[in-house]
């Protein structure tokens, strides 16, 4: 029952001021965010390329409340870009964005944040790269597949994520299943309502694999994007069944989670590729990553007793 008031909490002004205060949490909080600035992000991302794996990255932000914010986070994705052009990292390395930091929920915000963003995305083609426009909480999928819909127009390699308990995850997946379409399919990380979403942690899982056995049997690049080893084995399996090759789909973990089945998987012949977070406004993305599983709970309540 935690998930959910933690999932509440992650948009708590009072709750993030006392999370953040807490001398412990700066050290869990490096176990899941690479660190605050661009520099520590990219010093990431070299060693998980030696590693054998790709990585995707994300500057942290979201649900800004100002115009003025959503021009420093293109600003810093401008900025990102350059960092993988010149370092010549693109090939291995894209962005993920929220839409969200992009100024989606203000006023006129639909044509806010595809102004914002559509200079990110040329950027990352000149870079080599793509983007990956994360999803957010189900009042934002319309306007967010609408942009993405307007961006492959110019960048059909532009991809999206979809979220199985959403009840309209299905369809989406239909629809966004054909050639050269790019999905991350990830079950989802935001406190949804029963009108929309399914609440019981089964039938999300069911919802998860009739949505990837849509995507796979599809002519697009599904990315799986879960740490859970059924899925895992089930992506493997449908792999095998639809006839993909291994570099015709994708793995994607978040870092610091499950770090040996990332490397088992690299191993095995299989595409990685990492979520990396980094930036300053990491509060939100902590929270849901405790939410998400008692694992990582645990670990952060074993460091507070510890360095109690």
């Amino acid at each position: 029952m935690l998930g959910p008031v933690l999932l509440a909490a992650s948009r708590s002004d009072a709750i993030r001021r006392i999370v953040s205060a807490a001398p412990v949490t700066r050290p869990v909080v490096d176990r899941f965010v690479a660190g605050e600035v661009l520099d520590e992000s990219m010093a990431a991302v070299r060693s998980l390329n030696q590693r054998g794996m790709e990585v995707t990255l994300d500057h942290l932000g979201e649900d800004i409340t100002d115009p003025a914010e959503a021009l420093r986070t293109r600003d810093a994705y401008l900025a990102l870009a350059e960092a993988l052009r010149t370092e010549g990292l693109g090939v291995r390395a894209e962005m993920s964005v929220k839409l969200s930091a992009f100024g989606q929920a203000l006023p006129g915000g639909h044509d806010l944040a595809l102004a914002n963003v559509t200079p990110v995305v040329e950027a990352a083609a000149e870079a080599g790269t793509t983007v990956t426009l994360d999803m957010e909480d189900h009042t934002t999928v319309d306007s967010t597949l609408a942009i993405l819909a307007e961006l492959r127009k110019r960048f059909p390699q532009t991809g999206a994520v979809l979220q199985s308990y959403l009840f309209r995850t299905e369809d989406d997946c239909h629809a966004l299943a054909g050639e050269g379409s790019r999905v991350r399919l990830v079950k989802g990380a935001y406190k949804e309502p029963a009108s929309v979403a399914f609440q019981d942690k089964r039938e999300v899982d069911l919802a998860y694999v009739r949505c990837l056995k849509i995507l796979m049997a599809g002519k697009g690049y599904p990315m799986i994007g879960s740490h859970d080893p059924r899925m895992v084995a089930i992506a493997q399996e449908l792999g095998r069944r639809y006839g993909r090759t291994l570099d015709a789909y994708e793995f994607q973990m978040l870092y610091g989670i499950r770090e040996a089945e990332q490397q088992r998987l690299v191993a095995d012949g299989h595409r990685m590729r990492v979520y990396i977070p980094y930036g300053t406004d990491w509060y939100g993305y902590f929270m849901r990553r405790l939410a998400e599983r008692p694992a990582n709970l645990a670990f952060f309540l074993r460091s507070l007793a510890t360095r109690g």
